[in-house]
């Protein structure tokens, strides 16, 4: 279902940056599983470059049941920008999911008018895809902005108006890499390393998602998704507690 919103990503990425690939751990760039009704498989791509220090996206297959992407970019930590996160999960054509924003590393007023704001225009032109849903695993105020994209939909609005607003959100942040200056003093850089660190271990222990891996691939293999790559710079809770 998400085929082509993966194809256009790549296109957008190597039109536009020299992509190296990055190393996935072995055994998490794929797995597949018969557990259950339905078999499913587990494909996950990386690739960096001078900008952007991690492009990650997953696509999930488990046929009619369930269709799922999900990618977090992550600019060098010579750059203060949001990170671009998308989350699109469908069950069965009827049950739409979707999440896309920029997500704020800072809420101070200053950052988010220059980095926020600008989303603005494009919230506006998707109404539809901006529902006032209710956050069950996240603080809607900790990297999320006000501008989210957030709806839960029909598959042909996934297939037209989604697809539309991924590209439009895309662009958008393009433009706002290509504008950005790049950071040169080393405690601006080291406060953008802790912010993405804190970003992956807030998100690793708060992602819904890591059920719906262990129901399909497991809980052991799960929780090396989930912290070798998916937020690899988050610690395991019971690892963080024995290093306190």
């Amino acid at each position: 279902m998400y085929r082509t919103f993966i194809q256009h990503l790549e296109q957008s990425l190597f039109q536009r940056f020299n992509l190296q690939s990055r190393p996935i751990p072995s055994g998490l760039d794929y797995q597949a599983s018969d557990r259950g009704k339905n078999p499913a498989t587990i494909r996950s791509w990386c690739y960096q470059c001078p900008e952007l220090r991690k492009i990650r996206y997953t696509s999930i297959d488990a046929g009619a049941s369930a269709q799922i992407l999900n990618s977090v970019i992550y600019p060098s930590h010579h750059y203060d920008l949001p990170l671009l996160g998308v989350d699109f999960l469908s069950f069965g054509q009827v049950k739409n999911l979707i999440v896309m924003d920029f997500q704020p590393l800072f809420q101070d007023e200053a950052y988010l008018k220059k980095y926020i704001h600008p989303l603005k225009a494009l919230h506006e032109k998707y109404p539809d895809l901006a529902q006032d849903l209710e956050m069950k695993f996240y603080d809607a105020n900790q990297y999320f902005s006000k501008y989210l994209l957030f709806a839960k939909t029909d598959a042909e609005t996934v297939r037209t108006r989604v697809f539309s607003a991924f590209k439009d959100y895309l662009n958008l942040y393009w433009q706002m890499l290509e504008s950005a200056t790049p950071l040169t003093d080393s405690e601006d850089i080291q406060r953008i390393v802790k912010a993405q660190k804190d970003y992956d271990q807030y998100s690793a222990e708060r992602d819904p998602a890591s059920g719906l891996f262990s129901s399909y691939f497991g809980h052991e293999w799960s929780e090396r998704f989930l912290y070798e790559f998916l937020f690899e710079d988050a610690v395991p809770l019971a690892v963080g507690v024995s290093k306190k």
